[in-house]
């Protein structure tokens, strides 16, 4: 393949925690933080003579996520045994699904979902250094504790083609998965983590490359900087006209370094076979009619309705219903206000999310309510642009009452012709040749008078106030 343009091709494999109260196939509660192996019982351990029941609710959770994703729901699903050895599984094998998954196709945004199917999580192993709990280089201790939590698996088809379209992707699935509140798909637990699958092939073929897999990344900056160190990596190599290895790598986010963990697995490779303890699961219908009334609204229906309810511009739209915190804060705006333009009010809000980063409008010092007042006071030009900018910065920085920092900051708007036409007239008279060269037609130094007007009345005049006002003392029409 070396020589030609090379582009990516991505599959995702995401596993996310459900908000379950209880584990996959036992009684053991769920928790987070909790002290180690306490949370354990024979079935979770995998003790002989223990039999496993499946959550029911886990299974009504897999039916919500299928058809939000518009996936095909089998009407009989099974449970399966994968096979292989690691401290942290103690049956010796891994309960979860294979040729008979609970969904089956779908789409979710532009990417098309290949399978969703259920399991149990295996459980956490603390390595020295990592957890403060261990003395010894070489120590590792299991807990048990996450040990069969129930796991929904989403499988999208291979076809992301860079890592910021994937951070896009997992964000709007993080939004539907929180909006249907099946789990809190909160990435510094783990409870949502994302596998990358990645190869490189030629622009304009079908034929795809050798695969590589990265492991068990658990934020979206993590996401996407692996995906680009490994994409560079693959590469490399091609170009020097070498051949890809598949395997499992694990990216180190300190040093930017990727490690192989171990050869790829096949399916072969898990002697997957019926798991003999658990019957197939029947859906009926009143198990689908459950799932389907449990339905909120999701981000794409809530796109739709913002842009044909609230004339939002398609851009604020998805920005908002792909993010669901950002979306809730929006309307709380917008309630605030009800005479405020959504538009407007969707401005601000974007304004305000642009100055915090990754921290959510909701958690910063900027209420929804003095947000709506901000937007109200410039509506009314009772503050420019310019200004409540300066205000809106003093509100992330310590919160407050968007008119008493504008009255307490003098930015109160200078406007009205009696009031800016004095010193209009003083800029053009101060600048005769700039106001001979607009009285002839040419424009370009009106910048140049509106710039000494806001400047004598310290930002706080309107721009486009001042333009009209240059164009009627100079007789410009």
């Amino acid at each position: 393949m070396a020589g030609g343009e090379l582009e990516p091709v991505i599959g995702l494999e995401i596993h996310v925690q459900l908000r379950t109260a209880t584990k996959m196939f036992c009684g053991c509660a769920l928790g987070f933080g909790e002290p180690p192996n306490t949370r354990t019982c024979p079935v979770c351990l995998g003790l002989p003579g223990a039999l496993p029941v499946a959550n029911a609710e886990a299974i009504h959770y897999g039916l919500m996520i299928g058809m939000a994703l518009d996936s095909e729901l089998a009407p009989v699903s099974t449970f399966h045994r994968k096979n292989y050895f690691y401290p942290d599984l103690p049956k010796g094998y891994q309960i979860s699904q294979f040729d008979l998954p609970l969904c089956s196709g779908g789409k979710l945004g532009e990417v098309n979902i290949h399978r969703v199917h259920l399991e149990e999580d295996a459980a956490k192993l603390n390595h020295a250094g990592a957890s403060g709990r261990i003395e010894g280089a070489d120590s590792s201790i299991v807990d048990f504790n996450r040990g069969g939590t129930p796991l929904a698996e989403i499988v999208t088809e291979p076809e992301l083609r860079s890592a910021e379209q994937v951070g896009e992707w997992l964000r709007l699935l993080r939004t539907t998965l929180r909006t249907l509140g099946v789990s809190d798909v909160n990435m510094e637990e783990g409870s949502l983590r994302c596998d990358a699958n990645i190869s490189l092939r030629p622009v304009g073929t079908d034929q795809l490359g050798t695969k590589t897999e990265l492991k068990n990344m658990n934020s979206f900056r993590f996401i996407e900087r692996g995906i680009r160190a490994e994409v560079e990596r693959q590469r490399a190599i091609i170009e020097a006209g070498e051949a890809v290895t598949q395997e499992t790598l694990h990216f180190d986010p300190k040093s930017e370094s990727i490690t192989s963990l171990r050869s790829k697995e096949e399916a072969h490779d898990y002697r997957y076979f019926p798991e003999p303890d658990l019957p197939p699961v029947v859906i009926t219908e009143e198990m689908l009619a459950r799932a389907a009334a449990a339905l909120p609204e999701l981000p794409a229906a809530r796109e739709q309705r913002y842009v044909e309810t609230l004339s939002l511009s398609p851009e604020s739209a998805r920005l908002f219903a792909w993010r669901a915190e950002l979306a809730d804060y929006f309307d709380a705006v917008c309630a605030a206000d009800p005479s405020l333009d959504s538009q407007v009010a969707a401005n601000w809000v974007t304004e305000l999310q642009g100055r915090l980063g990754d921290e959510e409008a909701e958690a910063s010092k900027v209420t929804a309510i003095s947000l709506a007042q901000l937007a109200a006071m410039v509506v009314a030009s009772e503050i420019n642009q310019g200004g409540a900018k300066q205000v809106l910065d003093e509100l992330v920085a310590a919160g407050g009452d968007p008119a008493g920092i504008v009255a307490a900051q003098g930015l109160e708007a200078v406007g009205g012709a009696d009031e800016l036409a004095p010193i209009v007239a003083a800029a053009l008279e101060a600048n005769p040749e700039l106001s001979e060269r607009l009285r002839g037609g040419d424009m370009k130094p009106i910048g140049v008078i509106v710039g000494e007007v806001m400047k004598q009345t310290r930002g706080r005049a309107d721009g486009k106030e001042v333009t009209a006002i240059v164009r009627e003392q100079l007789e410009l029409g």
